[in-house]
């Protein structure tokens, strides 16, 4: 397995995993879960962050394009 492929394996199941941290800590009713499952999507989060602006710098990922402003002025006005 090439190293790119082992970076966007682990972003990938980073991100699955932060979308199952979002639903855990929405169904908690226990603080003390609720607060540990919190820190520890956080802390995945930033490593997620630094290891996809390190793929990002070797080539190995290429983030979405940027919106420009008419877009997002469209997508703003048709939310509110």
């Amino acid at each position: 397995m090439q190293d790119k492929d082992m970076v966007n394996d682990v972003l990938s199941m980073i991100n699955g995993s932060l979308v199952g941290y979002a639903s855990a800590i929405a169904q908690s009713s226990n603080s003390q879960l609720r607060q540990t499952l919190q820190q520890i999507r956080n802390s995945d989060e930033q490593f997620q962050f630094q290891l996809a602006q390190k793929a990002t710098q070797k080539g190995f990922y290429r983030p979405a394009q940027q919106a420009d402003q008419t877009s997002i002025q469209q997508y703003r006005s048709q939310l509110s």
